[in-house]
C-alpha cells in the first residue's frame, strides 16, 4: 500500500491483481458477504434483491462494488453482462478472491475488476470515492480506513 498526499487529504494506492481491463471510478459499496447475481441482483434495475442480504434494496449502478466473492450459478456471468448492456452495472468490481462466474461476467460486460488487494474488505468504507485500475491491478482509495 502506498500513500499519496494531495491538497484535500490522502489517497491510498492499494495493490491487487487485475482481472478485467479498464478503469472505473465511483463511490465504494462494500458487502461483507458474497453476492449471487442470478436471482440476487435485478438485471433491469441493478438493485440487490436477495432476501436477507445486508445490501438488499441497494442499487449497484455506477458504484464500485466490493464483495468477498460471487456465489451461485454460471448464469450470474450473463446477469453482469445484462447489467452492463442496461446501463445498471457497477463502475468496477473488487473481490477478495475472483472466481470464474464473476470474472467472466466482468470481462464480457467490460467492467473493470481486481482482486487480492492488500487490505481486508472490512477495512474499506462504503461511500469513499475510489478508482479501480484493472490494467495494473490497483485501487486508489480517497478516504479513511475502518479500524481493525
Amino acid at each position: 500500500m502506498f500513500i499519496f498526499n494531495h491538497l484535500c487529504g490522502v489517497i491510498l494506492h492499494i495493490s491487487g491483481r487485475g482481472i478485467s481491463r479498464g478503469r472505473g471510478s465511483g463511490p465504494l459499496l462494500v458487502s461483507p458477504v458474497p453476492i449471487s447475481f442470478l436471482s440476487g441482483v435485478d438485471p433491469e434495475t441493478g438493485v440487490i434483491v436477495e432476501k436477507g442480504h445486508p445490501l438488499q434494496g441497494t442499487g449497484i449502478a455506477g458504484r464500485v462494488l466490493a464483495f468477498p466473492y460471487g456465489k451461485g450459478s454460471t448464469v450470474g456471468s450473463y446477469v453482469l453482462y445484462a447489467l452492463s448492456r442496461n446501463g445498471h452495472a457497477p463502475a468496477a468490481i473488487v473481490n477478495t478472491e475472483a472466481e470464474a462466474i464473476i470474472a467472466t461476467g466482468a470481462i464480457i460486460g467490460r467492467i473493470p475488476m481486481i482482486d487480492r488487494i492488500g487490505v481486508p474488505l472490512t477495512r474499506l468504507k462504503s461511500g469513499v470515492p475510489v478508482t479501480v485500475d484493472g490494467d495494473r491491478g490497483g485501487l486508489d482509495y480517497d478516504g479513511p480506513l475502518n479500524d481493525e
